[in-house]
This record gives C-alpha cells, sequence and structure tokens, in this order.
C-alpha cells in the first residue's frame, strides 16, 4: 500500500446513509461523519438540525488514491443521492440535508466541476450540488460514527439506509470490499 492519503468531503442528505455506502468501498480507509459548510463554530448534532448553523452532514472519507481515485468517489456520489433536490433527501428536508462537496484544494474543485457537468445527463432537473472550498470539517458526536453498522434495526435504518446500501452493493460490486 502507498504512503500517501487523500480526503474527500462530501454531502448528500443523511450522514448515515453515506458513511454506510462508504465504508463499504475498495480503497476507503475511514468515514467520518460530520458537519461542515456553515459559520457555527463546534456545532452540535441538535444546533445543525434545527437549520441555523449553515453547515450541511457530511462525510469525511479518507481514501488511498492508488486504490481508488477522487473520480471514481464522485462517480459513485453522483448515483447514491438526488442531487437535483434543494435542501432535502427523501423525507429529509432541511438545509443540513443539502448536496455539498467540499474541496481540499483546486484540483478536486476542477475534478467536482467536471464530474458535476458528466453527471448532468444522469438528471432530468438541474444538478443544486454546491462545490465550496472546505473551511473547517467538524466531527460529529461519537454516536452518529458507525451508525448504520451499529444500530441496524433501528427503523431509520431499515426503511432509509438498508435499501440504499442494497442498491448500491448491487450496482457497484466491482468497488466493494471482500
Amino acid at each position: 500500500m502507498s504512503e500517501k492519503r487523500e480526503q474527500a468531503t462530501l454531502g448528500g442528505g443523511c450522514f448515515w446513509c453515506l458513511e454506510a455506502i462508504y465504508q463499504d468501498v475498495v480503497g476507503v480507509e475511514k468515514v467520518v461523519s460530520g458537519y461542515a459548510g456553515g459559520t457555527a463554530v463546534n456545532p452540535t448534532y441538535e444546533e445543525v438540525c434545527y437549520g441555523r448553523t449553515g453547515h450541511a452532514e457530511v462525510v469525511q472519507i479518507t481514501y488511498d488514491p492508488k486504490i481508488i481515485s477522487y473520480e471514481e468517489l464522485l462517480f459513485i456520489f453522483w448515483r447514491i443521492h438526488d442531487p437535483t433536490t434543494p435542501n432535502r433527501q427523501g423525507n429529509d428536508v432541511g438545509t443540513q440535508y443539502r448536496s455539498i462537496i467540499l474541496t481540499h484544494d483546486e484540483t478536486q474543485r476542477q475534478i467536482a466541476e467536471k464530474s458535476m457537468a458528466e453527471a448532468a445527463a444522469l438528471y432530468s432537473n438541474p444538478i443544486v450540488t454546491e462545490i465550496v472550498p472546505l473551511e473547517i470539517f467538524y466531527p460529529a458526536e461519537t454516536y452518529h460514527q458507525n451508525y448504520f453498522n451499529q444500530h441496524r434495526s433501528q427503523p431509520y435504518c431499515r426503511a432509509v439506509i438498508d435499501p440504499k446500501v442494497r442498491k448500491f452493493r448491487k450496482s457497484f460490486q466491482d468497488k466493494l470490499k471482500s
């Protein structure tokens, strides 16, 4: 394995959903649920849920670029949520659930913009995903980390996350950890 690791920070609705999917991806070493894109310092889940912090629920993905590229992570991103609905994913409504790519550098910004232009062909409505520089990432509280794997029987996990994970696993078998 290479020594160099990179990070991607993405938001596409509930962070539990993205976390559960990206944890399965070969080359992804760590996924941390958290908050970014807003102005409040050290926000709590409750503050973010009220929609007054400006932060979105996001995941920060640490990956090995020799195994999976940033482009491939974005290819998955465009297919695991609806980037055409402003401030919502399914029944989750609010600015904290917006579609957002927080770039770590200029190269990521350029790749994200190109990827978004290519993904536009997948949707009949315009993509509303924000592409903005990451200023700061705040990890979510401990009880949010690895949520799906620890709470599979919880109703939200069964009704919302599990179907998304199953669909992802069926469609992306070549990207799954064994």
